[in-house]
């Protein structure tokens, strides 16, 4: 393939700022992975690689002003928010490095023989070791938290993966500088610089994927990309492990007695998750499920007050902002749809915030009205009105997986009072990764019992890009049988030389 420069693109304009990289050859993409693989040696030591991924944190945030700087001139996302993602960032690679100093990710299950059991238990001792080099592919709309410096790069670096990662076109010249930075991380620990590899191009990432070094991947963007990738992972001679977020329409279902309760409330509040950072949140609320009558009535009065109000803004690139121009129009020209605030283009640059309205039975079963159910990435929702409790369930046994989805209730609902809240949170936890009741889904908490994931094609695996056990993507169980004392790995030894929690026996040790 022909190496091509690599512009950073100021998306307020839409003009080329200054050429930042050169797209990456086949053999590029392979010295960058055998460099991965070569520095992998330098992650073995816990120690080490939690001293890396603090070391990381600090040097981040030391060139805070400048990262910031350069995301928004490629993003527009803003100073306040980028800020704040870049916090997020740090705090989450120190979290990782808590993780890897506490141990018990590893897994440690120790078996001594019975003789006694049917069958016979020899001895057997189990832990997990790292996979080996992983691709990251990076996400548009988080030029931090889910690019270079992000969630996928830290849980793997944490389970012992070098990285390979293919930048996103959109901040091509941010990808540079934080990689940098993370280059500077693993030199002060004496780790190979090749720990962190960086590659530009479409055609890049499909080498990537190829490549038989690679052992794994994570991918943040599209359906219609991340399938793409899933597949040739899937096709290769040696198959690896996907882990692909792709698409999410995020439904939320507001009760009757809910409006009746909290109808401005509940339209201020999503106008608000709706219009975050321009829509362009991968748990943006895309579908709403509202009653029709008085309290849906006064809803979507509350949604339109916010929603008008709110400010045209720029989307992370011009083929994104075209791309919802066209998708809103379409949707909008469909019958029986309405938009009360009416989305689509601002200025030549911007886009304006909207919703759409549809009579929920129009959902209910195949139609040209499926293009409704479908993501649209940017400042737009659809509340589709309900009749019954019925076409509730209707539209809802229709959707595809979701990141999350969401429940509004009433006061007697939530309290248990009524069965109707334990009927929808059931009806709803099987098309989600995680359910939310009185809240909005923008807003993904780095914590150990966060889950960022769901039901295909919201991901294509069952684990999480969030949180502490995403750590475990990157790692698998060997199981060593009758190993000499003297042969086994440290971590599997009786005396517990690292001092790992494990189980032992059946029973649990600290």
């Amino acid at each position: 393939m022909a190496a091509a420069p690599v512009w950073s693109v100021d998306p307020r304009t839409g003009k080329q700022r200054e050429q930042v990289a050169v797209e990456a050859t086949a053999e590029e993409v392979g010295r960058a992975v055998r460099a991965a693989r070569d520095a992998a040696p330098a992650l073995a030591d816990r120690a080490v690689r939690a001293a890396f991924l603090r070391t990381a944190a600090e040097l981040l945030q030391e060139a805070k002003d400048q990262l910031v700087a350069a995301a928004d001139a490629e993003t527009a996302l803003g100073s306040v928010r980028l800020t704040g993602e870049l916090a997020r960032t740090c705090y989450q690679l120190r979290a990782f490095a808590d993780i890897v100093d506490e141990g018990a990710f590893l897994g440690v299950v120790i078996d001594h023989p019975d003789a006694s059991a049917t069958p016979p238990i020899p001895d057997l001792r189990r832990y997990k070791i790292p996979l080996g080099v992983v691709a990251v592919y990076s996400a548009s709309n988080f030029p931090f938290a889910f690019s270079v410096p992000g969630g996928d790069t830290a849980s793997a670096l944490a389970a012992g993966c070098p990285v390979v990662v293919k930048a996103h076109p959109d901040h091509p010249g941010t990808s540079e500088l934080v990689a940098s930075v993370l280059r500077r991380a693993a030199a002060a620990h004496d780790i190979p610089e090749g720990v962190l590899g960086l590659v530009h191009g479409f055609e890049a990432g499909v080498e990537l994927v190829k490549h038989p070094l690679v052992a794994g991947a994570g991918f943040t963007g599209s359906i219609r990309g991340g399938r793409a990738l899933f597949d040739t992972a899937a096709a290769r001679p040696v198959p690896i492990p996907f882990h692909g977020e792709l698409g999410s329409l995020n439904p939320v279902v507001v009760t009757e007695a809910a409006a009746a309760e909290r109808a401005e409330q509940i339209g201020t509040g999503l106008a608000g998750s709706m219009t975050l950072g321009v829509g362009q949140f991968c748990v943006k609320p895309g579908l709403v499920l509202a009653p029709e009558g008085a309290g849906g009535d006064r809803l979507v009065k509350s949604l339109t007050e916010a929603v008008g109000a709110t400010e045209a803004g720029v989307l992370l690139d011009h083929r994104m902002r075209d791309n919802f121009v066209a998708g809103v129009r379409e949707r909008a020209g469909l019958p029986d749809v309405d938009a009360p605030v009416t989305p689509g283009a601002g200025d030549e640059h911007t886009v304006s915030a909207g919703f759409l309205t549809v009579p929920a039975a129009r959902l209910a079963s195949e139609s040209e009205h499926d293009l409704l159910l479908e993501e649209c990435f940017g400042p737009v929702t659809v509340v589709a009105r309900y009749a019954d409790d019925a076409e509730i369930t209707a539209v809802l046994s229709r959707l595809p997986g979701n990141l999350t989805a969401t429940v509004q209730l009433s006061s007697d609902e939530a309290a248990g009072v009524s069965g109707r809240g334990a009927e929808l949170i059931a009806e709803v936890t099987p098309l989600a990764g995680r359910v939310l009741v009185d809240g909005w889904p923008t807003g993904v908490a780095v914590a150990p019992a966060q889950h960022h994931g769901g039901p295909y094609p919201a991901t294509t695996s069952t684990s999480t890009s969030v949180g502490g056990t995403a750590i475990e993507r990157w790692l698998r169980p060997v199981a060593y049988q009758n190993t000499p004392e003297a042969l086994l790995p440290p971590e599997l030894r009786d005396a517990n030389p690292l001092g790992l929690p494990r189980r032992v026996d059946g029973r649990l040790e600290h």
